[in-house]
């Protein structure tokens, strides 16, 4: 069976369902590809600065998840070695984007709120890319039950492991020598007492963080890096079940309060993963296809770098307005039957605008994560030293790097 479309994104995670939506607001139609039967809420939450706060605003959505999610008001990191607070910072300054908005988001409750914002039908679960191909300017999108798209347009915002960037000839992303613990506690008889802030601990090799949801709710993270120090350990820990990762985190947090201690001990099993980390080398990114024609990528297909800044969903929405912006304006002249040699020209300088905006806004990123977390995940006296003394420095990135604004979509 061949079903002809517009549009077709291939995953619906935050890149894919974001730029569905913004299509969406500027009268288009788009048809979500996700491989699994459901969304895939993995991951739990996350950080949303300012930039990602300007594209949910320009999605329509921002206030809707205003009302969930409480904003926090500052930052304190801890060395563990030392047991002394090296940085204590506020979030009530202002940008050149005015003033800055961190709130930890649910990720389970933003797809919804995506989705529920779509036409019904627009995103078709159980579909699973295997292959593309060209047929004159089109695009064949062959499915795994047998049928085949035939698209306008292909979006690739399916992941890591991305069927669009394979096509385009973009090299796999690299495994880190990093691992993430993360887990999501709530606590359901009362409210977690935890002030409105982002508390992170930083300890030889490893890195810790816990943030408030909303009353009842924290989200928490565990990322650490092989050395000398901590090697056995490691391997110790990677071959552990999720049942004993709960333990593992424990047995290296040490002397932090006994609140904090409690909220690994109250999560839930179910809601505790560890993942390895990775991240596409910028070089990739500005030397490889990430555009070919009237094909792209956004999201983690596109930028997957290490959580060091907690800019990979705030990033993947900013790729989702201003891609949804660019091709809204490749296709304001209505399209009529097959794809033209003009209509095929139009979209191809849309999206080669889109590329030119985020190749270099991906690279900026991917490397000031990199290298943020290469000190922040450091181990060794000498090393801890230089980390104590630049935290002040680092967490001042955070807001630097999240002091952008994508734009507003051109609503006809």
């Amino acid at each position: 069976m061949e079903v002809i479309a517009d549009i077709v994104i291939v995953g619906a995670g935050i890149a894919g369902l974001a730029t569905s939506l913004g299509l969406h607001r500027m009268g288009l139609q788009s048809l979500v590809l996700e491989s699994s039967e459901s969304l895939r809420t993995t991951g739990f939450s996350f950080l949303t600065w300012t930039n990602a706060w300007k594209a949910l605003d320009a999605l329509g959505i921002g206030d809707s998840l205003r009302q969930q999610h409480i904003k926090l008001q500052g930052l304190v990191a801890v060395s563990m070695p030392s047991g002394v607070t090296t940085a204590q910072m506020s979030f009530k300054a202002s940008g050149k984007c005015g003033e800055h908005e961190v709130r930890c988001v649910r990720r389970k409750l933003l797809l919804e709120t995506l989705v529920r914002e779509l036409p019904p039908g627009t995103v078709r679960f159980g579909s699973k890319v295997v292959s593309i191909e060209e047929a004159g300017n089109l695009k064949l999108v062959h499915l795994a039950d047998g049928s085949i798209l035939k698209a306008k347009v292909l979006i690739g915002s399916d992941g890591v492991n991305s069927v669009v960037a394979k096509w385009l000839g973009l090299q796999t992303p690299t495994f880190m020598p990093r691992w993430a613990i993360r887990g999501f506690t709530e606590f359901s008889d009362s409210s977690h007492g935890f002030p409105p802030e982002f508390l992170q601990y930083f300890g030889d090799g490893f890195r810790s963080g816990f943030l408030p949801c909303d009353k009842k709710t924290i989200y928490w993270f565990f990322t650490y890096s092989p050395s000398p120090q901590v090697n056995s350990w490691v391997e110790k820990c990677k071959e552990q079940s999720e049942a004993h990762l709960k333990e593992c985190v424990l047995s290296k947090l040490g002397n932090v309060p006994q609140e904090v201690l409690n909220v690994v001990k109250n999560s839930k099993l179910n809601s505790v993963f560890s993942s390895p980390l990775r991240l596409r080398w910028p070089g990739h990114v500005l030397w490889g296809n990430i555009c070919k024609g009237n094909v792209c990528l956004a999201g983690d297909a596109l930028h997957p770098m290490t959580p060091d800044l907690a800019q990979g969903a705030c990033s993947s929405l900013e790729d989702g307005v201003i891609l949804a912006r660019c091709l809204g304006e490749s296709f304001m002249k209505k399209p009529i039957g097959i794809l033209k040699e003009e209509e095929y020209n139009r979209i191809k300088r849309g999206l080669e605008k889109y590329t030119k905006d985020r190749r270099w806004r991906s690279i900026e990123l991917i490397t000031a994560s990199y290298f943020q977390g290469s000190i922040q995940q450091s181990a060794g006296k000498p090393m801890n030293y230089l980390r104590d003394r630049m935290s002040m420095i680092m967490a001042e990135m955070l807001l630097k790097k999240a002091d952008f604004d994508c734009g507003k979509l051109f609503i006809p």
